[in-house]
């Protein structure tokens, strides 16, 4: 399991760079990284954003990422052009630590699969 770990950080800091190379900055976490994706799915551009519209883009971006894993589907687009996902299949318990880890596999996977690039 060690490996595995040491793997995914190895990974995930190769993202980072990749963000930081991309936009000029690199994310302080895992929230940060799911706020450009949000952003990013929700195609407005960067622009000022609210405490609450900040807070949906990153559940934006959760969900866009777990759908890639079939527990969420877009439901529909509002007037506003914001997304609205539904849930699928219900989310695995997980601790802090490991919900983190399995956040994070997620967003690679999401790079991977969008952007059509591979994270080793």
């Amino acid at each position: 399991m060690f490996k595995k770990e040491l793997d995914l950080e190895k990974r995930w800091n190769k993202l980072l760079q990749g963000i930081h190379e991309l936009i000029g900055k690199k994310p302080a976490d895992l929230n940060g990284v799911l706020f450009l994706i949000g952003v990013q799915e929700l195609g407005q551009g960067n622009k000022t954003f609210t405490k609450e519209q900040k807070q949906d883009l990153m559940h934006i971006a959760i969900c866009k990422v777990l759908s890639l894993a079939g527990f969420y589907e877009l439901d529909y687009i509002d007037q506003e052009g914001w997304p609205h996902w539904k849930l699928l299949k219900k989310l695995p318990h997980l601790n802090a630590i490991d919900q983190e880890k399995f956040l994070k596999i997620q967003v690679i996977e999401y790079f991977e699969q969008e952007f059509e690039i591979e994270i080793n």
